[in-house]
């Protein structure tokens, strides 16, 4: 059995943002072991059009995305919450290997296991084309 990873449900307001703050420093971290971590064993995932199962391919997924998106930089705003679930809006900047810059918007949806860990995740991301000049995050 794992260990538990606080905040746990059910969320109250301050709970709920201490657990958003945790992910995006996490995941601005760009260390797919560890943002993993924060994932049940068989977490269910979909990002977009991508269907990802455990936590094994969550890192594989992850690495993936921090070599195409460089110089990432994430922030995330709790939308909602109740009792184990969550409403997630965020925003990120990168570059691609061409230097063009794009910032990507999203929401997320999250469910949380009994001892705190993230055991589904359903992301749907927009990108949107930018110049360098026009970044916000930094």
């Amino acid at each position: 059995m794992e260990n538990q990873r606080f905040p746990l449900p059910p969320f109250t307001m301050e709970t709920a943002l201490q657990k958003v703050q945790a992910a995006e420093d996490a995941w601005n971290t760009k260390d797919p072991e560890k943002v993993s971590l924060a994932y049940t064993i068989d977490t269910e995932w979909r990002n977009r059009t991508d269907f990802i199962n455990g936590r094994e391919e969550v890192k594989q997924f992850l690495k993936r995305k921090w070599e195409k998106e460089l110089d990432y930089k994430l922030k995330k705003e709790l939308w909602g919450f109740k009792e184990n679930r969550m409403a997630v809006r965020f925003e990120y900047e990168w570059h691609d290997a061409a230097g063009q810059w794009y910032r990507s918007y999203g929401n997320e949806l999250w469910e949380f296991d009994e001892n705190g860990y993230m055991q589904k995740r359903f992301a749907s991301i927009n990108d949107l084309a930018i110049a360098e000049t026009d970044r916000k995050l930094f």
